[in-house]
């Protein structure tokens, strides 16, 4: 049976955000104790959890998939207003926080796309062919790690 938030239920039982979530009653208590979300105690002390908090997981959640830690995460939702649901201004303003990180992860992606590609496409496997090689060790003066996929 698949639990749905009612339009008008203004909370969610920890239950009913993890099945329309999609993400386990640990992980949201997890994500409290850290700090990202929050929930307030009926008189059971039941955690009951607002409805932008459904928004806020998935932010959460996807925010993670790109890589983003969670202490930056926590640092950009400390920036939501907490004494109203927040808008899409507020989400869109919040999203800029980290537009340049991620510009440059898909840039790093993309070169290790097309160089990985290119080397395997070959079929070579050749040290002296591929775009990834490193004859003697040229790019240690670079520094540490895969210098050409690091460095634009």
């Amino acid at each position: 049976m698949t639990t749905h938030l009612a339009p008008d239920a203004k909370e969610a039982t920890v239950g009913e955000l993890a099945e329309r979530s999609g993400v386990a009653p640990s992980a949201l208590r997890f994500y409290e104790r850290e700090g990202l979300i929050s929930s307030r105690r009926t008189t059971g002390n039941q955690r009951r959890y607002g409805r932008d908090t459904l928004r806020r997981v998935a932010f959460i959640r996807t925010s993670q998939r790109l890589g983003i830690p969670l202490a930056t995460i926590r640092d950009v939702l400390k920036l939501l207003p907490e004494d109203r649901t927040p808008t899409r201004a507020d989400w869109a303003r919040i999203s800029e926080c980290w537009r340049a990180d991620l510009d440059q992860r898909i840039r790093t992606l993309q070169r290790l796309r097309d160089n990985l590609s290119d080397c395997i496409g070959c079929g070579c496997l050749s040290l002296d062919r591929c775009a990834l090689s490193n004859p003697w060790d040229e790019l240690a003066a670079h520094g540490p790690g895969p210098r050409r996929l690091l460095e634009d």
